[in-house]
C-alpha cells in the first residue's frame, strides 16, 4: 500500500470520526427511570384499531393471530350496504356481516359499528345527498333488529354503536351520506332510539367527522346536551403529520363538551387516525415514531380510545360500490384504494407487515404501573411501566433527518435487578424488525446504559425482573 493510499485511509477514519462526534453531540442526555414511585395503571390498548370500510369480506383475516398480539380493546369497522342487511321490507340478511364481526372478536378485540347504510328499500335513489329513509317507523326497526341479532342471538356484546362516518363529506369520506347539521340531528335522534330500544346498555355516539369543527358535530354536542338524547362518546377523525394538531383537537372538542353538564361523562374518540396521506413521509422509519408519539399525546390528554386507521390495505370493488353510491363516487374510491399507493395499513395489498405493526406491539407492553423518566427533551420521549415481572421502557426520538442523533444515558432510581435486554425497532429490515442491540451485554448494575438514537429511531429496553 503506498503512502498515498494510507494517507487517504487515515483522513477518511479522521473524518468519520469528526461527523460521528459532531452527529452524537457534545453532552450526552440523561434519562432517569424512577421505579420507586409509580404514577398509576397504564394500558395503551385503549388506543386500538379500524378496518376501512372496503369489502363486505373479513379484510384481515389471514392476521388474526399477528392481530391478537397486539390486544387491542377495541376495533372499528363500517356497516357498508354492501353487506346488505336488508334485502326486501321485512328480511334481514347477517351472515356476511357476522362473519366480520366474527373476524374481529377472533382477535380478542370487541367491534365498534359505525353505521353508514342505506338500504335500496328504503333510499331507492342513489344521491348523497338523500339523507332520511323513506320510512323512519321501518329504519328504526332494522335498527332495533341489528342490535338484538348482534347482542342478544348472538352474543357478540357489542357496546359502541356510531351514527354514520364522515357525515361532512359524504361520497368523498367513501360513505353514501352528505349530512347538514340539523339533517343529521334528526337522524341521530331516530338511530339512537332504536339502538337503546333493543339494548340500553349500549353506548351510542358519533359523529366520526372528517373534520372535527364541522357544524355537524357542534349541532350534535348542542343538541345531546339540551335534551335526554344520549351522546355517550362523540368521534372524529385525523389525518396529519403534526402531533400537536391531534393534542389541539383533543382540547377543542373536550371544551365544546364541557359547556353542557349533561355531557360531561362523554368519552373522546379519534377512531380514524393516520399521518396526512395526501402528503405522506415517505421515511420508513417515521410512521412507527409516529405512532408511539400519537399515542403518547392521546395518553396525556385524556382522551378515551382511538383506531388506528387501518389494519390492512385493501382494493374496492367498483362495481360493488356503485350499486349504493353514484358513478363519480364509486370511481373516486376505487382510483383512491386501487391505483393510489397506500400507506395506512399495519399490512400492505400483499400482506406484508409494515414497521408501524411493531410499534403498536411495544406499545402494548407498556401495562400495569406507569413510570416516570424524567430529562426527556422536545423531541426524546418515553413511555415506561411495571408490573410483577418486567419494567419496560419506550424510547424514541421524534426528529427529522435534519435532526442530530441523540446520545442517552439512560439511569435508574434505583440499580434493577433482572436481566437488561435492549432492542432496536429498524424499520429498513426485511426480517427481525425488532433487533436485539449489544447495548447491555457489558453493562455494570449501577452504571448507565449508553445509547444512541437515530432520527425517528425506537429502542425497547426490558429489564425482566
Amino acid at each position: 500500500m503506498n503512502l498515498r493510499n494510507v494517507l487517504r485511509i487515515a483522513l477518511s477514519a479522521w473524518l468519520y470520526l469528526i461527523a460521528d462526534s459532531t452527529m452524537m453531540g457534545a453532552d450526552a442526555i440523561e434519562l432517569v427511570v424512577d421505579t420507586s414511585k409509580p404514577l398509576g395503571k397504564i394500558d395503551l390498548t385503549r388506543f386500538a384499531l379500524g378496518q376501512g370500510g372496503l369489502s363486505d369480506k373479513p379484510m384481515f383475516d389471514a392476521h388474526i393471530e399477528q392481530i391478537a398480539q397486539l390486544h387491542p380493546q377495541t376495533i372499528r369497522i363500517f356497516v357498508q350496504e354492501f353487506f346488505e342487511l336488508y334485502p326486501a321490507p321485512g328480511k334481514y340478511h347477517w351472515e356476511t356481516l357476522d362473519k366480520v364481526i366474527e373476524t374481529i372478536l377472533a382477535t380478542g378485540a370487541k367491534p365498534i359499528l359505525s353505521l353508514c347504510f342505506k338500504p335500496k328499500v328504503l333510499f331507492p335513489t342513489i344521491d348523497q345527498h338523500i339523507v332520511h329513509p323513506s320510512d323512519y317507523r321501518q329504519w328504526e326497526e332494522l335498527i332495533t333488529a341489528l342490535v338484538k341479532h348482534c347482542n342478544e342471538e348472538k352474543h357478540y356484546g357489542i357496546e359502541y354503536w356510531e351514527v354514520s362516518n364522515e357525515p361532512d363529506i359524504g361520497e368523498d369520506g367513501g360513505c353514501p351520506y352528505l349530512f347538514d347539521p340539523q339533517d343529521y340531528v334528526v337522524y341521530y335522534q331516530h338511530t339512537a332510539q332504536a339502538i337503546l330500544r333493543a339494548d340500553p346498555r349500549t353506548k351510542i355516539g358519533g359523529p366520526a367527522l372528517a373534520g372535527y369543527n364541522s357544524d355537524i358535530g357542534n349541532a350534535l354536542i348542542q343538541h345531546c346536551g339540551t335534551t335526554n338524547i344520549p351522546l355517550d362518546f362523540f368521534s372524529w377523525h385525523i389525518y396529519h403529520s403534526d402531533p400537536n394538531y391531534f393534542r389541539k383537537s383533543v382540547h377543542d372538542v373536550k371544551a365544546k363538551l364541557a359547556k353542557f353538564p349533561r355531557l360531561k361523562n362523554t368519552e373522546t374518540i379519534i377512531d380514524e387516525w393516520n399521518m396526512s396521506l395526501d402528503g405522506p413521509v415517505l421515511n420508513p422509519a417515521f410512521q412507527p415514531a409516529f405512532v408511539l408519539e400519537i399515542t403518547r399525546a392521546f395518553h396525556e390528554e385524556g382522551l378515551g380510545r382511538s383506531a388506528y386507521y387501518h389494519i390492512r390495505d385493501s382494493f374496492v370493488d367498483e362495481k360493488q360500490f356503485s350499486t349504493f353510491m353514484s358513478k363519480p363516487g364509486a370511481a373516486f374510491v376505487a382510483q383512491w384504494w386501487n391505483d393510489t399507493p397506500q400507506y395506512d395499513g399495519l399490512y400492505d395489498n400483499q400482506g406484508r407487515v409494515r414497521p408501524a405493526y411493531f410499534a403498536f406491539k411495544l406499545l402494548s407492553l407498556v401495562k400495569g404501573q406507569e413510570l416516570a423518566v424524567s430529562g426527556t427533551t422536545s423531541n426524546l420521549h418515553s413511555l415506561a411501566s411495571i408490573d410483577e415481572k418486567t419494567v419496560n421502557i419506550l424510547l424514541w426520538n421524534f426528529a427529522d433527518q435534519q435532526e442530530v442523533t441523540q446520545h442517552v444515558l439512560l439511569k435508574f432510581s434505583s440499580s434493577p435487578k433482572g436481566q437488561i435486554r435492549v432492542y432496536r425497532l429498524n424499520s429498513t429490515a426485511s426480517l427481525n424488525q425488532l433487533e436485539l442491540q449489544p447495548a447491555a451485554s457489558g453493562h455494570r448494575p449501577g452504571s448507565p446504559l449508553d445509547l444512541s438514537l437515530e432520527p425517528y429511531g425506537i429502542r425497547w429496553i426490558s429489564v425482566t425482573r
